[in-house]
């Protein structure tokens, strides 16, 4: 069987100070070489700083962490050969041009001066940004940036790509754009760890995915299979102007399987919404009831019945 191409064994991060924050506290995963795997969870879960670890840029407290079967720690410098990294944040340089950025990445990683050249012009012309080639980083729109970040990581041919909530702040073109980029580069064989807020970004890219939470994997698996272990195939939300008293008479309702209060006012869990709905709507009625909302549940849905939370909270 072929070795993990990211494994994560008994990760501990501590930062110190004179109110010590444990945002890593014994995370174990692997990613099979390959595969997407998404980190899912709120801000402070933990997931930056597991990948900080993991690209060599935060050292950890207590555990291990390989890529590409090289320990992170013991050989920074041969892991980060084998990784790319796209963060959330600019980090282009902004006094060369794009394809002066490419090209010295490439230089950066070994390449000659002919074939950093020649990887830098496939890399402008895969990733669209041709037009753009002379021109500085700092006149770049957000996705256009976030694109040049993404071909710069995999210009020296990682064998794994770390994208740390790469599609933060783009718009939604912007978003599925780099959708299709990460679909490519998936297709070819390369491993992908992604961390994101987005729950359609994690369905639509992920074959497996992990919800962390204070530093803790609550659950992992493919993405539909946490769905199905709710065991409902319909969530309700119920705006209510008061939702007191309601929720005993909702969870005694045939086909529901689970009632949890949301912002709005309830959530209903159901095995489907046939028959079930008339039944809810009739029931809160009295209680001030003025939206409903019948969608499928998410992987956020999967978080709130673990944590009874919101994840960006």
């Amino acid at each position: 069987m072929e070795p993990p191409a990211i494994s994560v064994q008994g990760l501990v991060k501590v930062y110190g100070g004179p109110a010590p924050v444990r945002a890593v506290d014994g995370i174990d995963l692997d990613v099979a070489p390959g595969e997407t795997f998404g980190l899912l969870g709120p801000n402070g879960a933990g997931k930056s700083t597991t990948v900080g670890v993991c690209t060599t840029r935060v050292r950890a407290t207590a555990g291990r962490v390989t890529v590409a079967g090289i320990d992170v720690s013991a050989d920074p410098t041969r892991a980060k050969a084998q990784m790319g990294v796209v963060t959330q944040f600019n980090t282009l340089d902004r006094a060369l041009t794009v394809r002066q950025n490419l090209y010295h990445h490439c230089r950066y990683f070994g390449m000659a001066r002919a074939g950093a050249r020649r990887r830098a012009d496939e890399m402008l012309d895969r990733f669209r940004l041709e037009d753009k080639a002379v021109g500085m980083t700092m006149l770049l729109s957000g996705g256009m940036a976030q694109r040049l970040q993404l071909a710069r990581a995999v210009a020296h041919r990682p064998r794994v790509l770390f994208l740390d909530e790469p599609t933060a702040g783009l718009d939604p073109q912007s978003r599925l754009a780099l959708w299709e980029i990460v679909d490519e580069l998936k297709a070819e064989g390369v491993t992908v760890l992604l961390t994101t807020h987005y729950m359609e970004e994690a369905d639509s890219l992920c074959n497996r995915v992990a919800i962390v939470d204070h530093g803790k994997v609550l659950v992992s698996g493919p993405p539909a299979e946490l769905r199905r272990s709710l065991g409902a195939g319909t969530l309700i939300t119920l705006h209510l102007a008061d939702p007191d008293g309601l929720r005993p008479g909702l969870e005694a309702l045939p086909g529901v399987t689970k009632v949890e209060p949301s912002p709005e006012g309830l959530r209903v869990l159901a095995v489907s919404a046939d028959r079930v709905v008339p039944q809810i709507v009739a029931a809160a009625l009295g209680h001030g009831l003025s939206d409903l909302a019948v969608t499928e549940p998410t992987l956020e849905t999967v978080f709130i019945s673990l944590t009874g939370r919101d994840l960006r909270d």
